[in-house]
This record gives C-alpha cells, structure tokens and sequence, in this order.
C-alpha cells in the first residue's frame, strides 16, 4: 500500500538524518517537519528508511 500520511511526533532532536536520507518530505529548521502536498507514495522506500534511522524513533507514517 502507498504511504498517505506522515508525521514527527513529540521529541526529535533535529539531528537531520530524515532531511539527509528525503529532503523531498523532510526539512529540517529547530525541528524537523514534514513538507505538506508531497506524493509520499513517490518517496516510500525513502520515508521507510528515514523512519527506521531515526535515532529517537519519532518519525510516523501511515498507509
């Protein structure tokens, strides 16, 4: 199934790992933040990835 939604829950630290493995969702300022009217499913493996890696566990995505 395609990703349709994602989501940085309370507690990133702003590490830039998410904005290093997609910058096309991820941008990272003081937080990390998702980029709104992505076609998630074009960057699934991606987004996967970046939620695996992340150090604090606080990147969320639902299909």
């Amino acid at each position: 199934m395609a990703i349709k939604k994602v989501w940085i829950e309370e507690g990133c630290t702003a590490c830039g790992l998410c904005e290093d493995i997609c910058p096309e969702v991820f941008v990272v300022k003081d937080l990390s933040t998702v980029i709104e009217g992505v076609n998630y499913s074009d960057y699934e493996q991606q987004i996967k990835e970046a939620a695996d890696s992340c150090p604090v566990e606080v990147i969320k995505f639902s299909e």
